[in-house]
């Protein structure tokens, strides 16, 4: 869908006056930076936050999409908590923005930290991410319940490799355990690139890594897929690794394990911005939607290619708050208050 242009309008002060012997007023501009866009990243290097900001970044500075630079800033302490709070309190500045991903909801709710979404300014929702079921190439099962019987056997010694605790990779962990009866040591890394280079090396057994995060393992013959966490096969059907495609790989729920988890990959503002300077990011991320690289990016990564803004945006972050907040309190993740 091509990206509209952001409407201005200027009232009487357009109105020609030539009969006054005037020359027209100029046009109100709409609102642009006037110094470098700061983009934080609320995660460590090599995951699926990062790569998906940074080649924001590239594509914005290839196609010259706005007159500053656009910089980013990886801010992964505390799950992410750094970066949160950094835009929080940064209140009325336009010149920041924040991808999230669900520790959005995940790290205030296991910290307890002092922030909540509703401190930012929802921008938009640039797609859903899915998550894999992944193991080493070099393992023998073929299929989720050989994995499954796999750990069962093992007896609380399989080692689960995910990004950060008590977040998305370690809420899919619980469910598997709670579905199976398999139990598992989860291994926290601080990104999914570092955790698909744990699970390359056998230091972990397997991973529910984001698609983007382990597809380069995938096409080298490193990592192999088992089940994607999602309700339907994913469509992308370009070869990745021999004959095999996205589309190949079956749903958990068809492999006996009923678990189905997305991802949020979204663009937030501090609050106290003006709407015109929200309309500025909107329409730069729908020009971004439309380059050949992000469409690389979504196919690659077998993205879920959802966008969303407005009030439908702030609904469903609200929606998927609660729904997270229900997960962490059946897992047992959620902060203690006295």
């Amino acid at each position: 869908m091509t990206p509209s242009k952001h409407s201005l309008y200027f009232g009487a002060a357009a109105a020609l006056v030539a009969t006054c012997g005037l020359a027209s007023a100029p046009a109100l501009a709409a609102w642009e930076p006037t110094k470098p866009i700061e983009f934080i990243i609320p995660a460590g290097t090599g995951g699926g936050a990062d790569i998906m900001a940074r080649t924001v970044q590239g594509i914005v500075t290839k196609h010259n999409l706005t007159k500053q630079p656009m910089v980013v800033v990886n801010k992964s302490g505390g799950a992410g908590g750094e970066g949160f709070l950094d835009v929080k309190n940064s209140k009325g500045d336009p010149h920041k923005i924040i991808i999230t991903l669900s520790n959005l909801f995940t790290t205030p709710l296991a910290t307890g930290i002092p922030f909540n979404w509703k401190d930012l300014t929802p921008v938009a929702m640039l797609a859903l991410d899915e998550f894999v079921l992944w193991v080493n190439a070099e393992k023998p099962y073929k299929t989720a319940k050989e994995y499954v019987d796999a750990a069962k056997a093992a007896n609380g010694t399989f080692k689960m490799g995910g990004t950060g605790s008590k977040q998305e990779d370690q809420i899919i962990t619980e469910a598997i355990q709670k579905i199976t009866g398999a139990k598992f040591i989860y291994i926290p890394q601080k990104g999914g690139g570092a955790v698909a280079v744990q699970l390359v090396g056998n230091h972990v057994d397997s991973t529910v890594n984001n698609p983007n995060e382990a597809i380069a393992h995938w096409r080298g013959g490193k990592l192999k897929p088992l089940c994607v966490f999602d309700s339907k096969k994913l469509d992308y059907t370009d070869k990745i690794a021999g004959d095999l495609s996205w589309n190949s790989i079956p749903t958990c729920k068809s492999q006996g394990l009923d678990i189905e988890y997305l991802m949020l990959r979204g663009i937030f503002m501090p609050g106290g911005v003006s709407k015109d300077a929200v309309a500025y990011y909107i329409d730069l991320f729908k020009k971004v939607r439309e380059t050949p690289e992000w469409k690389d990016l979504m196919k690659n990564g077998a993205f879920n290619q959802t966008f969303m803004t407005g009030d439908a945006y702030t609904k469903w972050v609200a929606t998927e708050e609660k729904r997270h907040e229900d997960l962490m309190k059946a897992a047992g993740f959620l902060a203690k208050t006295n």
